[in-house]
């Protein structure tokens, strides 16, 4: 099996996708700096979840591949962000959000979901600012449900300032 960095793999698997009109690493390479100016010391996991946090739910990458190349606890990170099924995207948020909810920061993956989750909403949210105002209400029209079920109190405070200012919840 060859041995490729997390960016490596998911910029592969991701393939041609698009975010927008640029290509999908754009939004990968945003997710993972917001990560890196979050962390003082490189947590491999971490960054390995942010770049990785979309390849279950955008490709045909399955969880054991993952486990095999990057181990448990990124697996399981990824798996927590990941959208569940559903036919609508309402239905998929709210069964997101109902998972996001119940997770705990201490067990294994949970902390690196929550922080990744949170970096990927404010990637996407300042993306839209520039580019998307149709998505930008979409992310506002969302943001309680979302701001309840992913923050804790002091994990990634910087990212929740910023995103209730984007988002218009002023802290709530």
């Amino acid at each position: 099996m060859e041995e490729l960095s997390a960016r490596e793999f998911a910029i592969r698997a991701h393939g041609d996708q698009r975010y927008g009109d640029r290509p999908y690493a754009v939004h990968l390479a945003a997710v993972a700096a917001i990560v890196d100016e979050l962390v003082d010391d490189a947590d491999p996991v971490l960054v390995a979840v942010a770049w990785l946090h979309d390849v279950l739910e955008d490709t045909s990458v399955e969880p054991e591949e993952l486990r095999q190349r990057f181990g448990d606890a990124v697996t399981v990170a990824v798996d927590l962000v990941s959208d569940p099924p559903g036919k609508t995207r309402k239905i998929r948020k709210v069964a997101l959000h109902s998972r996001l909810a119940e997770i705990d920061v201490e067990v294994r993956g949970g902390r690196a979901a929550l922080i990744v989750k949170a970096a990927d909403r404010l990637a996407n949210a300042r993306a839209s600012q520039e580019n998307s105002p149709r998505k930008l209400r979409l992310y506002r029209s969302e943001h309680s449900e979302f701001r309840a079920a992913v923050f804790r109190v002091g994990l990634c405070d910087r990212v929740w300032a910023e995103l209730d200012v984007i988002l218009g919840d002023g802290g709530a």
